[in-house]
Parts: structure tokens; C-alpha cells; sequence
């Protein structure tokens, strides 16, 4: 009788730990941030390059600014966001945008910068997160994180779907996916690589890979991706990255 009470308090002691370990999607995102660099995105100003292009983002508590400066031969073109909107200047002298534009120019800036700063922004207002189960890639266990956007604060491409693949242990992304719409649309499968911590915030590189089959749900790309039938179409590699922390 003695073994059956211990035994069933080790089932029940184990099936506690169990559930201890099962984490909310808003839990799993939040200690994904706090691996990369939590509260230090905040106060860091952040330069870095891109294919020939050089970006630069400013963070002061909830403040923003997102910058691409474009050069060629003769002229330097700079690309702004901000809280306050958009700004373009040529040669240092702002110029006026068509609106049509205007708005490729916020989505080209924004998406750069969006992937070279994941995790963070993914607790922004506009993003809707579930989990949406477990995988095993490399034998390595993860978290499968589904993220959408509203349309109120989400951006022209709002109607994207993306997929993180979270490291149950290190709480690190090392894969991601999206299906966007734009341009007839696409799949992408994106692993993560050179992973380094630049004052204390945590930057990586990209293999980007696409399917071409667009019906191909986000889930199945993990299974793809192992059995090598996925096509590998660049590599995406932030260079000479800069990080500056504001004095408290």
C-alpha cells in the first residue's frame, strides 16, 4: 500500500511539473524578448548594413525612428519613420512623396528592420499571437508561434501570416516562416544562423528559402525544410552592426 501511495504521488508530482512547463503564447513571446535583449531594445540606438544600404533605428522608451539611407554616384536618399510618419530627403533636402509610394517606401523601411530586430516588436498592439503546437527540427524541441496582425495598426501588409519555430530550452527563434500577398504572393522558410550578442542584444542571419506551392500551410514547412525540399534563394545578412545604449 506504502509503494502505491508513493507511486502515485511521483504520477502526481510529475504531472504538476508537467504543467508548469506549459507556457501561453504572450509567456513564450515574452521570455523570447527577454533572451535577446528585453529591456535594452528600449534605450539602443542600432546601425547597421544590408545589401549596400545603410539602416539606422533609434529607440527612447515608447519613441521610434526608422531610417534607410540609400547612395549612388551622385545623390544620398533617406527614408524616415517615425511616430510622427514619414519623411524623404534628397540630399538632405526633404522632398515630397506620392502617396502611392509613400507607402512602398514605410513597407520596404519597416521590413528590414522588422527582421533585423525580432523578437522585438512582437508585443506590439497590433500583433495577434497563438500557439499553435509542437515541433522537432534537428532534434531539437520547439514552440510553433502563429502571428497575425490587425488591420488597426498593422500596416499594408496586415493580411501576412507568420510562423516562429521557439526553442522550448533557449527560448530563441532559429526558424521562421511567412506567406505573404503582395507581388502574387509567396512562401518563405527562413533558418537562423551567426547568431552574436552586440550589447546585449541579440542579432542573426538568415538562410531564406521559399515553396512554391502558396497552399502550403506554415506547419508543414518544418518537414519540408529536414527532407531538403525547400529552395534555398539568399542568404539575408545584417553587416557592421552598431549598437549605442542611451545613459539612463
Amino acid at each position: 500500500m506504502r509503494y502505491l501511495l508513493i507511486f502515485a504521488l511521483l504520477v502526481l508530482f510529475a504531472s504538476c511539473q508537467n504543467e508548469k512547463e506549459q507556457f501561453s503564447a504572450d509567456e513564450i513571446i515574452n521570455k523570447t524578448i527577454a533572451t535577446a535583449g528585453g529591456d535594452t531594445y528600449k534605450k539602443a540606438t542600432i546601425d547597421f548594413k544590408f545589401r549596400e544600404n545603410k539602416y539606422k533605428s533609434v529607440r527612447n522608451g515608447g519613441e521610434f525612428l526608422l531610417e534607410r539611407e540609400i547612395k549612388d554616384s551622385l545623390d544620398t536618399i533617406r527614408d524616415v519613420v517615425s511616430n510622427t510618419g514619414y519623411q524623404r530627403f534628397l540630399n538632405d533636402s526633404l522632398i515630397t512623396v506620392p502617396d502611392s509610394m509613400m507607402v512602398k517606401y514605410i513597407s520596404s523601411v519597416n521590413s528590414v528592420h522588422y527582421f533585423a530586430h525580432l523578437p522585438y516588436g512582437l508585443n506590439d498592439k497590433a500583433v495577434n499571437k497563438e500557439l499553435v503546437g509542437d515541433a522537432e527540427i534537428n532534434g531539437m524541441p520547439y514552440y510553433q508561434l502563429k502571428v497575425t496582425f490587425s488591420q488597426n495598426g498593422g500596416g499594408t501588409d496586415h493580411h501576412d501570416e507568420f510562423l516562429y519555430w521557439i526553442h522550448k530550452e533557449n527560448f530563441t527563434i532559429d526558424y521562421l516562416a511567412y506567406k505573404f500577398h503582395i507581388n502574387e504572393g509567396g512562401l518563405r522558410f527562413r533558418e537562423a544562423y551567426n547568431p552574436r550578442v552586440i550589447e546585449g542584444i541579440r542579432f542573426v542571419d538568415y538562410k531564406n528559402y521559399t515553396q512554391e506551392d502558396f497552399n502550403t500551410d506554415l506547419c508543414q514547412l518544418d518537414e519540408l525544410f529536414e527532407e531538403g525540399k525547400l529552395k534555398l534563394l539568399s542568404n539575408i545578412e545584417t553587416e557592421d552592426v552598431k549598437v549605442i545604449l542611451k545613459k539612463s
